[in-house]
């Protein structure tokens, strides 16, 4: 894992693509802290931050579109698979690598809120817990865009993909605002819930009677919820998307709220994405 590591560092830093990230991650959290801290005359980093947050729609697909597209593109994936490295190694090598240069990017902007403290008090705590869930936020929505880019041999069919995915999830809380609130269509958006759970279950065990068997018990079992508590499918949209909403985790950071739940979310979050990645490869590998 530490060759991938380092293989995918030194590609960011013999490229354009490391310092462009890096100078423009800079150069628009630099612009949102004028704005906000100085003109503003605000101690509050964490406005500099949510202003910031526009950037990850760029930013994100610009770090991971190369990741395993340009290594399908010149064939060269065939070696990376072939090797004696695991694809779980290969997988969490790039994405650790990913999310390093951003931690760089990061740790760089620190000396924003350092400014800060020399002319003012400074929220230390609350900075740290924003930062923190800045961090892992980010570290998700790399984690979307690694599994992305292993779906397509084209970097700018993988960019325009993880821009689309990663529009979707900042905006899923005002998709749950808007959402129906009516039983039957909560039932249905369920069901198509369990239906995308079982092809994930099929691609990762290739047992067809495993997952019919998850699947009639998860219908039956939706269809008995239905008909015997149907306050539960009340508002069903809005909470479950609520629920699964990235922005919505990172408000209780921004709050100050540092619960554990929240953290758990980001890591589970990511670490579902970078399974989906590493089925897709099995997948091919075998094939």
């Amino acid at each position: 894992m530490a060759a991938i590591i380092k293989k995918e560092l030194r590609t960011y830093f013999t490229t354009l693509t490391g310092y462009a990230f890096l100078g423009f991650f800079v150069l628009i959290t630099g612009y949102f802290f004028v704005s906000q801290n100085i003109a503003g005359a605000s101690m509050d980093y964490s406005e500099t931050l949510i202003g910031t947050m526009i950037m990850f729609l760029i930013l994100v697909p610009v770090l991971t579109m190369r990741l395993f597209a340009e290594e399908a593109r010149q064939k060269t994936d065939q070696l990376l698979y072939t090797s004696p490295l695991r694809v779980t190694d290969i997988v969490v090598g790039k994405f650790i690598a990913a999310s390093l240069l951003f931690l760089i990017g990061l740790a760089i902007t620190m000396i924003f809120p350092f400014i800060l403290s020399k002319y003012g008090e400074l929220n230390v705590k609350g900075t740290v817990g924003v930062v923190t869930g800045y961090f892992l936020m980010g570290c998700c929505l790399i984690s979307v865009g690694l599994f992305i880019s292993v779906l397509t041999d084209n970097q700018i069919v993988a960019a325009a993909g993880t821009f689309a995915a990663l529009f979707l999830l900042l905006m899923m809380d005002n998709i749950a605002a808007n959402a129906p609130i009516t039983r039957l269509s909560s039932a249905v958006f369920v069901a198509v819930l369990i239906l995308a759970v079982l092809i994930v279950l099929y691609s990762g065990t290739k047992s067809i009677a495993g997952t019919l068997v998850s699947g009639v018990l998860c219908y039956l079992l939706l269809f008995a919820a239905y008909m015997l508590f149907p306050a539960l499918f009340d508002s069903t949209i809005t909470r479950l998307l609520g629920w699964l909403s990235v922005l919505n985790r990172f408000q209780n950071f921004y709050l100050g709220v540092f619960g554990l739940s929240d953290v758990v979310y980001y890591v589970t979050f990511a670490a579902a994405f970078l399974y989906l990645t590493v089925s897709v490869i099995e997948k091919r590998r075998w094939s």
